[in-house]
């Protein structure tokens, strides 16, 4: 199955935050609020994957931190797409737009107990930096992770 990705916008928002409540379990879910806050942040962009019958089936949001540290906010995926490669597909689009904008490190957080994102950020590169106690507001610990992009860049 082939997905295209595109810039999101103001129309999809309702879709974006039904699959990030579907992806996420309350108190790691965002409010309409706090989705919409991220989204807007100055240096913000969100992306998301379209299937073949131009369904939204996933997105990711990113945006470059004050010390120019590229940050994933998250990266949705609707359940029934997982494993065939949409969020492959997102997060290494984001690396390469945040690389163009001249950012040589990623960063995100996942809770520590979530495992098939620690696998799959494994996969791509990522590598633990420290834990966030209770970062999120059911009391579940976070991990951050980051990814070198100059090294990858020059290994394409």
């Amino acid at each position: 199955m082939d997905f295209t990705l595109r810039d999101a916008d103001s129309r999809d928002f309702e879709t974006l935050w039904r699959i990030d409540q579907q992806c996420f379990i309350p108190g790691i879910a965002y409010s309409q609020r706090e989705l919409a806050a991220y989204m807007s942040l100055r240096g913000a962009f969100t992306s998301v994957a379209i299937d073949p019958e131009s369904k939204i089936v996933g997105f990711l949001v990113a945006t470059i931190r004050r010390n120019g540290i590229g940050h994933v906010i998250t990266i949705d995926v609707l359940k029934e797409v997982r494993r065939l490669g949409v969020g492959s597909l997102l997060l290494s689009a984001a690396e390469e737009r945040l690389r163009k904008l001249n950012c040589d490190t990623v960063s995100l957080e996942t809770a520590v107990d979530n495992q098939s994102a620690l696998f799959f950020y494994k996969q791509h590169g990522y590598f633990t930096v420290k834990t966030i106690p209770r970062y999120y507001s059911n009391g579940v610990d976070a991990l951050v992770l980051q990814k070198d992009l100059l090294s990858t860049a020059q290994a394409s």
